[in-house]
């Protein structure tokens, strides 16, 4: 995702000569490509994350589409308040692009996890929240925001889904139906729809005929498509690699919270610190993003054994 990522800066910057990215030392040497074929438009500021989007809102107010580029925790939560002041205040339009959304840089403990961007940014007005986890979503989605007028943040993964889905079903704040189905609706966010893809073979074992929904707009919402399918269904299973409060999650229960006979339930990051240095696959068993954990709670919401 991340060299998904620089191929398209590249792409972009040679028609558009208003595109300029700025990084926190982070990516740098893939983006020399870039750097060299647009010069004067790519700048390392180091590890300055305030100044690095104070230097895009200038850019942004001079007339350029600036892409600011580091790590999640970096960009979101050090320099939050710059993006709520220069960015959104002014009503700026901007694109952040993260790279090691919630704890992909496993190794390296909680200085590097985020676990709450998605809430930081969703709580402020003029944003739009992106979590693409194959290159062509975020190709296209990028095309489709970098010259609006809104703060887009991206929130790249390290782990792709690895489902094919064709361009023309990829559209800003629409959820995408991957399964027709009567039984249960699950709803799967960014790259945890790579968990629900594996337990195919064990829900249709035991006779469960499910909806799947992905979602890689998170602000705007497909309330709509979620209300749908959760009337038809009545029992609706989230699955987001983010802490349980702030998220997608909480936009599902916005979508169904009007809606008589609902039950659902929510495979979330807990309100805790995700301790250890260990590989990715280990959090996710931890925290339940497996394919026998959203088996585990459809299972539950309908009461099988």
């Amino acid at each position: 995702m991340r060299q998904t990522f620089t191929n398209e800066m590249l792409n972009v910057g040679l028609i558009n000569e208003r595109l300029v990215v700025l990084v926190g030392d982070i990516s740098h040497f893939a983006l020399q490509p870039y750097a060299k074929a647009c010069p004067g438009r790519f700048y390392n500021v180091g590890i300055c994350e305030p100044t690095i989007i104070g230097i895009a809102a200038g850019l942004a107010l001079s007339g350029f589409y600036p892409v600011v580029h580091t790590i999640t925790p970096f960009i979101v939560e050090r320099g939050f308040e710059q993006i709520k002041l220069d960015f959104c205040y002014q009503k700026l339009g901007g694109n952040f692009i993260s790279v090691g959304s919630a704890f992909d840089y496993s190794g390296l403990g909680v200085s590097h996890y985020c676990y709450n961007d998605i809430a930081l940014i969703k709580s402020l007005p003029r944003t739009q929240i992106i979590s693409p986890a194959m290159p062509n979503e975020f190709i296209r989605l990028f095309h489709d925001t970098y010259q609006n007028s809104f703060l887009t943040y991206f929130r790249l993964p390290e782990v792709k889904h690895e489902f094919p889905i064709p361009d023309e079903n990829i559209e800003l704040g629409k959820a995408i139906k991957l399964r027709d189905g009567n039984d249960i609706t699950i709803v799967a966010i960014g790259s945890q729809l790579k968990s629900v893809m594996q337990c195919e073979k064990g829900l249709k074992k035991i006779g469960i005929n499910y909806e799947l929904l992905y979602v890689h707009t998170i602000k705007p919402f497909d309330y709509q498509s979620i209300s749908d399918s959760a009337q038809k269904t009545g029992k609706v299973v989230v699955i987001e690699e983010h802490a349980m409060y702030g998220g997608a999650s909480d936009e599902v229960m916005r979508a169904i919270c009007n809606l008589k006979n609902i039950s659902s339930t929510f495979i979330t990051i807990p309100n805790e610190f995700v301790h250890g240095y260990g590989k990715i696959e280990d959090h996710y068993k931890y925290l339940g993003f497996t394919a026998e954990n959203v088996i585990k709670n459809c299972k539950q919401l309908l009461k099988i054994k």
